[in-house]
């Protein structure tokens, strides 16, 4: 019974220093927007884990900043965190953070979204096109 009860206390012991090991850091989030620095409230703020592999582990947390554009979190391990940012009639934030301290405090600009970029550019129309763009070979009508 004395070798049972030794070793359940080891076992508490290697459980209690693998937990100590395991830093957490306290996260404030500031969501303001770029051209002005108002803050943006109700944005959502979503925090995924980064596996050792570089890639987003499943699950993750969803924050809401207040009215101050505000969000926090106690209890985020140390390692890689992809933080996202959305809120309506603002571009997508997106940015990966590495997690090493006891507090961090991260400010993100939220911009307005841009018109989107083509290769392909809008040809004129038949109809748009001026007289005297029209090719020399044709007969007027």
């Amino acid at each position: 019974m004395k070798k049972l009860g030794f070793a359940l206390g080891v076992v508490v012991l290697l459980y209690g220093i693998a937990a100590a090991e395991t830093q957490t850091a306290s996260l404030s989030f500031l969501v303001i927007k770029d051209y002005n620095g108002k803050p943006i409230r109700n944005a959502a703020v979503v925090l995924h884990p980064i596996n050792k592999d570089g890639r987003q582990s499943k699950g993750g947390l969803e924050l809401k900043a207040d009215g101050e554009g505000k969000a926090s979190y106690d209890g985020i391990p140390y390692g890689k965190l992809r933080i996202q940012v959305l809120a309506p009639g603002f571009q997508t934030f997106g940015e990966d953070f590495e997690v090493n301290q006891p507090t961090m405090e991260i400010t993100v600009k939220m911009k307005r979204p841009q018109e989107q970029f083509s290769v392909y550019k809008d040809k004129e129309k038949p109809s748009d096109a001026k007289p005297e763009d029209a090719p020399q070979d044709e007969k007027p009508q």
